[in-house]
């Protein structure tokens, strides 16, 4: 295979975005599997002042998982989710942010996003890493992203998500943040923000196995939980759509049927996470590597579905919330992939 290198002469400004993807990649890939080794070595070479230390923080993880789901009340500090290196993260792609109508701060919200591709980029630094474009465009409602439960569960790095605003994705941690109050004198309210917004990526790690370059294929049909939620709390659904998200990585080829697929889809059923194998640039080369390609994502934000709350929702009100949401997601790809995608002509939406 001919490799492509990158020529010397790349501006300064692009080799900083291209050090902050790295930086952030490697750092959470050595956190994510190199906490449990540390935990294990601490547990099995440590003094017996270490290894007491450390069962007290395993405990209190639990506990503090099981009483309050590790949720952090507001928008945590600011310095955590707007920095020089998340901005950079940012503008390496870039990622962006369109408004299409307003949300306002007098209820909470769940954000059915679409795609999910390999990592859930546009949605995750809108609303996570860098949220200084959504506080402007939408003041006074506090972005949270949900994400799987267990990962709260790692030591280490359940400090990092909370820090940036990511939640449980379990239905009592949605529940407590959905029916929080809206009245700007709540005590729960004293920081200016009056309102909740939590995106759930809807198609998950099954939606995941589909992404490839071009190939917008989103996992919906029989996904409703999202919409029972709303209903139940009287949140607001969203939907939004992330254009060229399932752009910035491929994967190694995985048909259905195919024995990958079968792999993944096995290790998928027993763990909740889809074993993906990304095909991405280098740092010094774009020909093959782990990080991302540079390709643009917007991130755009549909109008409010507005629902009727019920303890008990009825099956007729939910499918037909639903097929909205369907119907809101169509329209909004068929009205900016032309804007928002090159060479959009070739490209379809399909709803699994």
């Amino acid at each position: 295979m001919k490799i492509e290198w990158a020529p010397i002469g790349v501006p300064m400004e692009r080799r900083r975005q291209t050090f902050a993807m790295a930086f952030l990649i490697l750092s959470f890939m050595v956190l994510s599997f190199g906490s449990y080794f540390f935990v294990a070595a601490v547990l099995y070479y440590g003094s017996l002042l270490w290894r007491t230390i450390m069962v007290i923080y395993l405990v209190y993880v639990y506990a503090n998982h099981r009483r309050t789901h590790s949720i952090m009340d507001g928008n945590g500090w600011k310095i955590s989710r707007n920095n020089w290196l998340f901005r950079h993260y940012r503008d390496y792609f870039p990622v962006q942010l369109v408004k299409t109508a307003e949300l306002p701060p007098n209820k909470n919200y769940i954000l059915a996003s679409f795609p999910h591709g390999i990592l859930g980029t546009g949605i995750s630094i809108n609303m996570g890493l860098d949220i200084s474009k959504w506080l402007k465009l939408f003041p006074q409602v506090r972005p949270k992203v949900a994400t799987l439960d267990q990962n709260f569960l790692t030591p280490i790095v359940r400090g990092l998500l909370r820090s940036w605003g990511l939640v449980s994705v379990w239905k009592d941690a949605l529940v407590y943040l959905l029916t929080k109050s809206n009245d700007p004198k709540h005590k729960d309210n004293r920081d200016g923000f009056t309102s909740n917004a939590v995106a759930i990526l809807v198609g998950g790690a099954q939606e995941a196995l589909d992404s490839h370059p071009g190939k917008y294929i989103l996992t919906l049909k029989n996904r409703k939980g999202f919409v029972k939620m709303a209903i139940r709390t009287g949140s607001s659904i969203v939907p939004t759509f992330s254009f060229g998200e399932v752009d910035i990585l491929d994967q190694v080829a995985n048909p259905p049927n195919s024995r990958v697929r079968r792999f993944q889809d096995f290790v998928k059923r027993i763990t909740g996470i889809s074993p993906l194998i990304p095909v991405g640039r280098g740092i010094f080369n774009y020909s093959f590597g782990f990080l991302p390609n540079r390709r643009r994502i917007v991130q755009v934000v549909g109008a409010p579905i507005d629902v009727v709350q019920s303890d008990q929702p009825d099956a007729a009100y939910v499918d037909k919330i639903h097929k909205q949401v369907i119907e809101d997601l169509e329209k909004m790809f068929a009205k900016y992939k032309d804007q928002y995608i090159p060479n959009s002509k070739q490209d379809k939406l399909i709803i699994h």
